[in-house]
């Protein structure tokens, strides 16, 4: 059994939603308990296709292999990085002037033109043209994952006691990002002093990461040792991020993790990953909640200003 199979939990989101009353308290205990912890757990048995994540996959690595310059009409001007392609190296760590030595594709919320977060907080999506099935297949797993992570928001919620639609309404309509990311071989682009992922936490409330096609990802536990995090098969990492934090004044901690550079030539082979960025919608106040509420707290925020800070902090807004 691996490192990360020992120490982060496994919970299987069907008891929640279908399971006995004493499997549904089970996995809000140990789900709320594994993040309090660490800040991520594995979930199983969360109703997301394993066929649409193949085909997604195979869209991803289609669009990825297509010429830099083509790539490249699919950014959006003035966008932050929110919806459509992100070229390699333009992303950095907080903290970091290195970029990150990968590429991303941004798939937003679909909205109606008239919905009042639309304008100027989503917009629309663009899409490849090269690659037909890339829209459908994509959306289809915006929705599943969203609907997952509604379910675990409520789970959270009845881990702290309070209603259970506490976490999930903030995230009703939520500017929640899927975020289609390629790392190329690093003997093709290496950038001196970069990482694929250099260590920080995430913007969101919670996000949901799909199996990635190669290992690469660790976290940094409390005690300040860093353990690999290898998605099998058929789960899905969760973790959590600024948002969540600040909402439960570091009850639920924002955890630093990082995608490592291959240890060997053997291993520095392409690795695609898909994690879903759960948000907030733009103007959800982000206040400590009043069960979490001891000690000093930080002051209300809204979730876009929060956003549009984070961004310009990794370089997604200049």
């Amino acid at each position: 059994m691996s490192t990360s199979a020992r120490r982060i939990p496994l919970v299987n989101l069907s008891h929640y939603r279908s399971g006995t009353p004493q499997e549904r308290a089970r996995f809000v205990q140990v789900f709320g308990d594994a993040l309090k912890e660490f800040g991520f757990v594995s979930v199983e048995g969360h109703g997301v296709d394993d066929a649409l994540i193949r085909r997604a996959y195979a869209d991803v690595e289609r669009f990825f292999q297509l010429p830099d310059e083509l790539k490249r009409h699919y950014t959006v001007p003035g966008g932050a990085g929110q919806r459509g392609y992100t070229g390699y190296g333009q992303e950095h760590a907080k903290h970091r002037t290195v970029g990150d030595l990968k590429e991303f594709w941004h798939v937003g919320r679909e909205l109606p033109s008239t919905h009042p977060h639309f304008s100027p907080h989503y917009g629309p999506n663009v899409w490849p043209q090269e690659v037909p099935s890339f829209r459908t297949n994509t959306l289809a797993l915006f929705t599943a994952l969203d609907q997952a992570a509604a379910t675990m928001l409520q789970a959270l919620a009845d881990y702290f006691g309070v209603a259970r639609a506490t976490f999930s309404a903030m995230a009703q309509d939520g500017n929640s990002i899927l975020r289609l990311i390629h790392y190329p071989p690093l003997r093709e682009r290496f950038i001196p002093g970069g990482v694929r992922a250099a260590e920080h936490e995430d913007i969101n409330l919670i996000t949901l990461l799909c199996e990635g096609t190669a290992s690469g990802l660790e976290l940094l536990t409390r005690d300040g040792e860093w353990i690999p995090v290898d998605t099998l098969r058929g789960q899905i990492v969760v973790d959590s991020g600024d948002m969540l934090s600040r909402v439960t004044n570091n009850v639920i901690p924002a955890t630093t993790h990082r995608v490592v550079n291959p240890k060997s030539s053997e291993e520095d082979t392409t690795r695609n990953s898909m994690p879903f960025f759960v948000h907030p919608y733009p103007n959800c106040v982000l206040e400590t909640l009043p069960v979490t509420a001891t000690g000093a707290s930080l002051p209300p925020i809204t979730a876009d200003a929060f956003l549009q800070q984070r961004l310009r902090e990794i370089g997604l807004i200049k």
